[in-house]
């Protein structure tokens, strides 16, 4: 596959900062990030458990964010070692001094006794709520951000990621990325970290950009992740929980940190200090390379509407998103899923030709891995690709899905095609997405996207003047109800003659007046000679 040019382009500004991966030209990756006190996917907390869920086997956990942080009992174990074998060693006492009052049947009973210390040995989620009490502090660390209406969820399972390593204060562990495949080097890499002075009980995971790196770069990185645990751990003991201990870096170091490879032959950003700020870090990791690659934008026009960017990112926002053989995608989010539909666009006689029919869900394939990335969603994904009666087409669409997927920087997994034609696949979500960053509910439609028709308006108003006109004292009223002019054209039109009935059957005079102001679904009846409202 050809490599494309692709280049980092950052617009700094007071309120938000905006960050694009362009590859060819053609935006891959979009992110932003606003200054406000929410929690963020990586931020370390010294949490104070408020309630554990027996039902749920999960503890809540106030972090001094709005909503409490939902923590699952498998994922209190990892950073409470101490405390867990604390609680093992007296069970194990208990055990023992069980053992000692009973002496009937000796044999069988010390075959049971080693049997119930082996299984006691294993914390499992019944045992959690004896370990970890309401009120408790603990370490935890954002996994998940708030989405929604539901709370951040957090782990105590530590993990720090650097430029090269990431460090996992809890877990003795070394490992590399399984996106570094060569055998030579991966075994050169793993001799390199066990080389490094890495604390007993703690591990690193060497990350994809260490791919070709010397050994001083791991060795400056994990003396910078060790500092920042040092302080994490001196921190912790100085302040009461809920208290933010680590935060992670903002989207300009991120961006250095994350997304800074050789593959990436520019980076222009329109801020003096930002620019200096991803200079002196490039120059201080070793990534001299790179420092000329970067950029300072000065120019007139914004960065993003000279890079073409606003223009490409209108797509992000819109429904049906087109495809270059003529077809479509139709991208829905909901609460529970993404719903992703293919459709072919064309005539009935060439949707049925299977190579066109392949070309398009491959097309379509390609591009709902883009906009996933783009738009940042996760969860559930279904995609319902136009139906194929090969199934060596439906394999070829699998594989094509699995291959587009495998280097997006979120978890994947995609399923075979099921006997439905459907693609279900997951990918990781840890944060809102772009879409619920930029857009509210609409305060009318409460999301859904929809409003009353003009038909259904007109029912709704020539009901409610029913209801008054019988009423006695209103016989005889001159009334004049206002709407949206939408409505207004259905009532003049369509439904003329039902008003001219209703006013002979009542002996009202009824008026109508367009008020541009008023909602689609609004409307008001008022009484022509007193100005009230009724």
């Amino acid at each position: 596959m050809e490599n494309k040019h692709k280049e980092i382009i950052l617009n700094c500004e007071k309120m938000e900062r905006r960050f694009a991966l362009l590859s060819g030209g053609r935006i891959e990756e979009y992110k932003i990030e606003r200054d406000d006190n929410t929690p963020q996917v990586g931020d370390i907390y010294l949490g104070k458990i408020i309630n554990l869920d027996i039902s749920l086997q999960a503890a809540f956990v106030d972090i001094g964010a709005a909503k409490n942080a939902f923590l699952h009992f498998r994922e209190m174990i990892p950073g409470n070692s101490e405390l867990i074998e604390q609680f093992q060693m007296e069970q194990m006492e208990r055990l023992s001094s069980g053992k000692k009052s009973s002496k009937k049947n000796k044999s069988s009973g010390a075959k049971a006794s080693l049997e119930q210390q082996r299984r006691k040995s294993r914390i499992t989620p019944e045992d959690i709520p004896d370990i970890f009490k309401p009120g408790m502090e603990i370490l935890v660390q954002v996994v998940k951000a708030p989405i929604s209406t539901k709370g951040a969820r957090v782990s105590t399972d530590i993990s720090i990621p650097g430029r090269f390593l990431v460090l996992m204060p809890y877990c003795n562990h070394i490992g590399l990325s399984t996106r570094i495949e060569s055998a030579p080097e991966r075994e050169r890499l793993h001799k390199i970290i066990e080389a490094l002075n890495i604390p007993e009980g703690m591990g690193v995971i060497c990350r994809t950009v260490g791919e070709g790196r010397r050994a001083t770069s791991f060795k400056r990185d994990l003396e910078l992740l060790m500092d920042y645990w040092d302080k994490i751990t001196s921190e912790m003991e100085e302040v009461s929980a809920p208290a933010l201990l680590f935060t992670e870096p903002n989207l300009i170091d991120r961006t250095v940190r994350d997304f800074v490879t050789e593959e990436i032959s520019g980076i222009t950003v329109d801020d003096p200090a930002a620019y200096k700020k991803i200079r002196d870090t490039l120059k201080r990791i070793g990534g001299s390379k790179m420092v000329s690659r970067v950029h300072l934008y000065s120019g007139n026009e914004p960065v993003f509407e000279y890079y073409h960017i606003d223009e490409q990112l209108v797509e992000v926002f819109q429904r049906k998103v087109k495809l270059p053989g003529g077809g479509e995608i139709v991208i829905d989010e909901t609460e529970a899923m993404i719903a992703i539909d293919v459709n072919s666009g064309h005539g009935r006689k060439a949707a049925e030709q299977p190579d066109f029919i392949l070309k398009t869900n491959l097309e379509a394939a390609e591009e709902i891995a883009r906009q996933l990335r783009l738009r940042d969603i996760g969860g559930l994904v279904v995609i319902d690709f136009i139906d194929m009666r090969s199934s060596s087409d439906r394999d070829e669409i699998l594989r094509v899905m699995k291959r587009l997927t495998k280097d997006d920087r979120a978890k994947t997994r995609v399923l075979p095609l099921s006997k439905l034609g459907l693609m279900e696949m997951t990918r990781q979500r840890e944060h809102e997405s772009i879409q619920a960053q930029v857009f509210t509910p609409c305060p009318y439609c409460q999301g859904s996207g929809l409003v009353k028709s003009p038909v259904t308006m007109s029912a709704e108003i020539q009901r409610k003047l029913n209801s008054i006109m019988r009423d006695k004292k209103y016989k005889g009223v001159a009334l004049r109800v206002f709407m949206h002019p939408e409505v207004l054209a259905r009532l003049r039109n369509e439904d003329a003659h039902l008003l001219s009935a209703m006013e002979s059957k009542y002996k009202n005079e009824l008026s109508f007046r367009a008020d541009p102001v008023l909602h689609y679904e609004e409307f008001k009846l008022v009484d022509v000679d007193t100005g009230v409202e009724v």
